[in-house]
């Protein structure tokens, strides 16, 4: 019995974590963070990815376990959720894929300041380039799909816990070594990578929005198939 309770949280486990690290990609990110941080040093660089984690830990332990009672107060849905957070990440990618290529040293004097950068960590770097819409959608999923004896609902609590701090310990791993794994590409493999990224978070944003729309066209059909009925 015991050996098929661990058995049951390994795979809960790495269930969660497989689906939230898939979706943040989070060293996929790390070319973005590095393109919003290149004016830091390697230090404040690594306090602003320490601050990231911290909140996207906050984001994820909120989302798996109030999520979807936060959503209901405020009558939000998650088609809503998707098509504003999609909006947000498709805007931002684009930004990115169209900036006007610079030099480090070009764009480190041209960039924020370091207190400026600091209050960005939560918004945009943390919601939604990070734990966006897709994100917080999974964990509600997650969230929800806990026992609900009071046996199995602890034994889920303690694994969705263990998730979101795995998750954030791989976020703030990729975006502290972003730099290194920059220096290892080279300037101009960066380059490519940065760009190669921000096309792909459009089209993650876009794809979030055809997600949301998609699921708002299907209750409004099922709505109407059964007024019709």
């Amino acid at each position: 019995m015991l050996e098929l309770t661990a058995s049951r949280w390994v795979a809960d486990f790495l269930f969660g974590f497989g689906a939230l690290f898939a979706i943040i990609n989070p060293y996929g990110l790390a070319f973005i963070f590095l393109d919003r941080t290149i004016s830091l040093s390697e230090a404040e660089r690594a306090r602003v990815a320490l601050r990231v984690a911290a909140y996207a830990f906050a984001v994820l332990l909120v989302s798996l376990f109030l999520g979807s009672q936060i959503l209901n107060i405020f009558g939000v849905t998650i088609p809503a959720l998707r098509i504003a957070g999609g909006l947000v990440v498709a805007a931002a990618g684009w930004s990115m894929l169209h900036a006007t290529p610079t030099s480090a040293s070009a764009h480190a004097a041209a960039s924020a300041d370091v207190a400026t950068i600091q209050r960005m960590a939560f918004f945009p770097l943390t919601i939604p380039l990070t734990t966006g819409p897709g994100t917080i959608a999974t964990a509600i999923a997650i969230g929800i799909s806990r026992s609900d004896s009071l046996d199995g609902m602890f034994a889920s609590s303690i694994v969705s816990l263990v998730v979101a701090l795995a998750v954030t310990v791989t976020i703030y791993h990729a975006y502290r070594k972003s730099s290194a794994m920059a220096r290892l590409f080279g300037q101009e493999g960066t380059s490519v990578v940065t760009k190669l990224s921000a096309f792909l978070l459009l089209c993650i944003g876009v794809q979030i929005i055809i997600t949301g729309t998609s699921e708002v066209a299907r209750s409004i059909l099922e709505g109407a198939s059964h007024a019709v009925r």
